[in-house]
């Protein structure tokens, strides 16, 4: 049989080759165009990384220094690239290691791909070495997962899991593959899946729906959307902008959704949610049409459900149907891509200013700025605020940087006072809340896209969860910018514990290591600062450097994040102190 290469992108092979299915499996991911994939080996997968290893300069393999490090990094370069990451294991630990990554890519819309190694299939059931049933523990948090035992499955398993992962809303599948199925030949041809009976991806949209929703926000006196994440995973950014231009519709963001509009635009007013801005959290009350663009209702968005936006009338922007009326009962559903929803109801829209409506939430905005964000930006206090630190890095990075935050307290500011000008700049861990994200998270996202600035910004008990990948970054030299808000607290949970357990601060106060010598110790220029009048050199020195850099800034130990709606409140109940 003749041999041939694949190139990236190519659609199919030509004519067919007689190979291994470890081999196969190579193959078919640089058919899909991938270039970068991070990863562990182990036995069970062995036979795969044999294969990467002759096909190196094809295809790029980044050896993390844990297999959840490696799904955060394929998941961080998936957010800012648009394109499906993709992680490998082995089978057993390396497996199960994988699926914190996999659950975050879950509930946060993520294309991932994920591959492990299994046992021998004449094993499978026996409790083998290593062998765990990762199809059974993955299917609760993945979009499909597939078990291959024969080498021939291989490359329509592949393209049917890098269609399903990217196709429609996205999502992270994964392919466990048995020893003797990498072993096995096999005569190869691979031809990318274009679509899979049964299975639609992006529902047929109803005109009547698109016109209904038309009606409603032309007639709206207190008009107000809530976007979500939809929107950039659609790629509807140009379409959205128009839209809410044109209809002249102030517009706020679930944490997700942050940066598909620059921060700064005047139609931009602010985030909804547990620690989001006063304006649009008191206003959902007041509004009578609410449009819901690309976002699903989480509950840290609409507080008590039984006392959110009752008074307006619902629209809901949504390609996946499952979350119409799931949490919020909506009077029209508009289903499909946002991209093409949106084009398709703006010339359906009158031009609209809604002046006296917008002076209600710049007047509230001064009611927080006043309260909150002059004190976080600009304190009187001598030690250092997070804010403070947010508003340094805006200033130098011009507010184009793609900022990866861990979770927690620093977060929240991220979210609240990053600058965000370029899409796909807030990469976090929304719906799960991982801990642990943000480090090899930075390191996908550096890599999906070399030309932007990444800066990571975690606390210090999150970046100590996976602090393990500064190694990853050794090796492979990637000139991320992290950046530890140190307080020596868990941060968020020390704040609930004050504010709602009398200050009784279980297992939260932490004694730290000495973070500049451990990543001295890997060879990363670090330094700390204490002091206000040290941040503006310490984080133009660390924006000026080639390669990575790791600074470490005391912050005050009790700040607390406000405003914050308490669990079961209404959001027109959020507290600004």
């Amino acid at each position: 049989m003749e041999t041939k290469t694949i190139k990236n992108n190519e659609q199919s092979t030509s004519k067919t080759i007689r190979i291994s299915g470890s081999e196969a499996v190579v193959r078919s991911l640089i058919a899909e165009g991938v270039d970068v994939l991070y990863g562990y080996p182990g036995g069970a997968i062995m036979p795969v990384y044999d294969e990467l290893y002759k096909f190196q300069n094809e295809i790029h393999h980044v050896l993390t220094r844990h297999e959840q490090g490696a799904t955060h990094a394929a998941q961080g370069y998936a957010r800012i690239s648009g394109k499906v990451g993709v992680a490998m294991a082995t089978s057993g630990p390396g497996a199960t290691n994988l699926i914190t990554g996999i659950a975050d890519a879950q509930i946060d819309s993520t294309p991932m791909v994920c591959i492990t190694g299994q046992v021998g299939s004449h094993l499978l059931g026996s409790d083998a070495f290593q062998e765990t049933d990762i199809v059974g523990i993955s299917t609760p948090v993945t979009k499909w997962n597939h078990q291959v035992t024969k080498a021939s499955e291989i490359p329509e398993v592949i393209a049917k899991a890098f269609y399903i992962a990217k196709s429609g809303r996205p999502g992270p599948v994964l392919i466990d593959i048995t020893k003797d199925a990498q072993f096995e030949e096999f005569d190869f041809k691979y031809e990318k899946c274009t679509g899979i009976r049964s299975y639609k991806p992006i529902p047929k949209t109803n005109p009547a729906d698109i016109q209904a929703a038309a009606d409603l926000i032309n007639n709206a006196k207190k008009p107000l959307v809530v976007w979500g994440q939809g929107v950039i995973l659609g790629e509807a950014e140009a379409e959205f902008k128009a839209v809410i231009e044109k209809a002249g519709l102030p517009s706020a963001w679930t944490i997700l959704g942050a940066s598909a509009i620059p921060s700064t635009h005047p139609l931009n007013v602010g985030m909804v949610g547990m620690h989001g801005n006063y304006a649009p959290n008191v206003l959902t009350n007041e509004c009578d049409v609410l449009i819901a663009i690309g976002m699903r209702f989480d509950d840290r968005v609409t507080g008590n459900l039984a006392s959110y936006a009752k008074q307006a009338k619902v629209i809901h922007f949504e390609i996946d149907p499952a979350e119409v009326d799931k949490n919020v009962k909506t009077d029209v559903a508009v289903l499909g891509n946002s991209k093409d929803t949106l084009a398709a109801i703006l010339p359906l829209l009158k031009e609209n200013s809604h002046t006296e409506w917008h002076q209600k939430f710049k007047d509230l905005y001064q009611v927080e700025y006043e309260k909150v964000i002059k004190d976080d930006l600009h304190p009187t206090k001598d030690g250092l605020t997070m804010g403070e630190v947010l508003k340094e890095i805006n200033a130098q990075t011009k507010g184009e940087a793609a900022i990866v935050s861990d979770v927690g307290q620093h977060q929240m500011i991220v979210c609240r006072y990053a600058d965000f000008n370029l899409s796909k700049s807030n990469i976090t861990s929304g719906g799960l809340g991982t801990m642990g994200f943000a480090l090899p998270a930075a390191i996908g996202a550096k890599m999906g896209a070399p030309e932007r600035d990444v800066v990571m910004i975690a606390g210090d008990g999150g970046y100590q969860m996976t602090i393990q990948e500064l190694g990853t970054i050794f090796q492979t030299k990637v000139p991320v910018k992290i950046v530890v808000l140190n307080n020596n607290f868990l941060g968020m949970v020390r704040q609930w514990q004050q504010l709602f357990f009398d200050r009784r601060y279980a297992s939260t106060e932490m004694e730290n290591p000495d973070f500049v010598a451990i990543a001295k110790g890997y060879h990363i220029n670090a330094k700390s600062v204490s002091k206000r009048e040290d941040l503006a050199d310490a984080v133009k020195e660390m924006m000026e450097t080639e390669g990575p850099y790791f600074l470490e800034v005391m912050v005050e130990k009790e700040d607390n994040v406000f405003p914050m709606i308490p669990t079961g409140a209404s959001v027109s109940d959020v507290r600004l102190e």
